[in-house]
């Protein structure tokens, strides 16, 4: 089966192809095919498209929405807590400078998503998509050398959304283009399953006459480059980091396209846009005598080999960095190339499935980062995490900051915590995870991997009726309301044939909390479903 994540480069390329951002090969009349064909099979709805073409705001977050469902559903699809919150903090800091400088507007930022969903995928490469969604691929995050450079990117495609590019560009091309942009998304990520479908999306040589009539992306890219490289020292981040990605991208360019950077397909890296950048950076140093860059952070040093690992690279490079701390030379390297092969190793090994190696190599690492608060801490999650694997939950238990309350707690920290407190399968302990993740689920409702574990506690603890609730919930953060129904009328029938008490008694609170949310649910599923066949029409 052809996973979404793995069409999405291709897909991307497409939707900013119609839209004006890129130039794929792509036949029209195929295309438009593609549209016709794929109308039959439930697309997001485009009411709010005006006889001018522009796209309103709830137009694009629920073309988005619809993209995101299919996403969360692909088995590369990665919520990684310890990634994921680190790559949060760059974007978090970015959209706060877009909030300070007017470029996000407080109806947009109501209104879309803002989320990046991250990719198990060993390609260079980062996207936008409908709605404030955007991708990010873990091959990215393995080869940019410092938060600055992934800053820049991120900084880059958040652009292209705040600017309304997507809707500029429909307003631009006419009203029919939105309605073949979610045929083209969906139906490209419909054909996982067929590829003979996906080969009609995107074969053709006509690239060069879509191109003649899509002349605004040159523009778009310039705009998000220099929109972009504004929002960096806003948020905390050196704008040489667009120097360092521009200088990796341009390398890449010269090379013949191996396939391993389909962002420079998007993202063309042309010499007009080297010549600009270098330009804007230029004046900026000389305004504002930026210090040089330094060595990475080893926090950034530590995640970036956690992406490399979790990008699955295969048993035998596995094995080779399984073996990297024992290398000749291994101490000639640089602390941080230090810290990011012990770290890779660690992981390596767990995957591996060598629990002795790794348990030698994490003393390695705690010593190696001694000094450095941030990098301990993951340090000491990865150390619970090998822990955990080889089944040692004593030993785990031994290095968790036993707390009351996750408010203390970061996700990665709350998520490695309550895995371990539900292996321990002491109830105190059980009871005490349930506590801290219903505390944070209160604070963060989409948070599906969260409410998933909080199900777990629950019916480690024999309170089935909230398990079953908590397992909807996590469908409803998943977009998926079908699955979600189907999880709350099973929370009511355990209600209505007398299965549903716990050893306390009946849960009077929650069975009324389910049958609200039941209806608030097939609510959302009637919308979903209206919002598909809107399209068709």
């Amino acid at each position: 089966m052809k996973s979404t994540f793995k069409l999405l480069p291709t897909v991307t390329a497409v939707f900013l192809a119609l839209l004006g951002l890129a130039s794929p090969s792509l036949t029209l009349g195929q295309a438009t095919a593609s549209a016709a064909s794929t109308q039959r099979t439930g697309m997001v709805a485009l009411t709010g498209v005006g006889e001018d073409g522009d796209l309103s705001l709830g137009a694009e977050r629920r073309m988005g929405d619809a993209i995101a469902k299919q996403i969360y559903r692909d088995p590369d699809y990665l919520d990684d807590p310890l990634l994921n919150e680190y790559v949060d903090s760059i974007w978090q800091s970015l959209l706060k400078a877009a909030r300070a400088k007017g470029e996000l507007t407080a109806e947009m930022d109501e209104r879309f998503a803002w989320r990046v969903m991250l990719a198990r995928d060993r390609t260079v490469n980062a996207f936008a998509l409908p709605g404030g969604y955007f991708g990010v691929h873990l091959g990215l995050i393995g080869l940019v050398a410092n938060q600055d450079e992934l800053a820049s990117v991120l900084a880059h495609e958040l652009t292209h959304v705040t600017q309304r590019h997507i809707s500029r560009s429909i307003t631009q091309q006419g009203r029919q283009t939105p309605v073949m942009i979610a045929a083209m998304i969906l139906g490209a990520v419909a054909a996982r399953k067929n590829t003979d479908a996906l080969n009609a999306v995107v074969a053709g040589s006509q690239a060069v006459a879509i191109q003649g009539q899509l002349n605004f992306s040159r523009d778009m890219e310039r705009e998000a480059d220099r929109l972009g490289l504004g929002l960096m020292q806003p948020a905390g981040f050196e704008p040489q980091g667009f120097v360092g990605m521009f200088e990796k991208l341009q390398q890449s360019a010269r090379l013949s396209d191996s396939g391993n950077f389909p962002y420079l397909r998007s993202h063309p890296m042309t010499t007009e846009r080297m010549g600009d950048m270098q330009q804007r950076l230029l004046i900026q140093q000389h305004m504002a005598k930026f210090a040089p860059q330094s060595e990475p952070s080893l926090q950034h040093a530590l995640m970036s080999a956690r992406a490399r690992v979790l990008a699955e690279p295969g048993i035998d490079v596995l094995r080779l960095w399984a073996a990297e701390p024992q290398a000749a030379g291994f101490a000639n390297l640089s602390k941080s190339r230090q810290v990011a092969s012990l770290y890779a190793a660690i992981l390596a090994n767990i995957k591996l499935r060598d629990f002795a190696r790794a348990i030698a190599q994490k003393d390695r690492l705690h010593s190696a980062l001694a000094g450095d608060l941030i990098a301990s801490k993951a340090a000491k999650l990865i150390a619970i995490e090998l822990h955990l694997a080889a089944n040692q939950v004593d030993a785990a238990l031994g290095l968790l900051p036993i707390q009351s309350t996750s408010q203390r707690l970061s996700r990665p920290e709350l998520f490695v915590q309550s895995q371990v407190q539900i292996a321990s399968k002491q109830l105190a302990l059980v009871t005490l995870a349930a506590q801290n993740l219903q505390t944070w689920v209160a604070a963060n409702p989409t948070d599906a991997p969260v409410w998933q574990l909080l199900a777990s506690a629950y019916r480690a603890t024999g309170q089935n009726l909230r398990a079953v609730r908590a397992e909807a919930e996590a469908q409803v953060a998943l977009l998926d309301y079908a699955a979600a129904l189907d999880r709350f009328k099973a929370a009511q029938d355990m209600v209505r044939l007398g299965t549903a008490s716990s050893s306390s008694g009946r849960d009077y609170m929650e069975e009324s909390i389910v049958d609200v949310r039941t209806r608030q649910v097939q609510e959302l599923l009637k919308q979903q479903i209206k919002d598909e066949k809107e399209t068709g029409k």
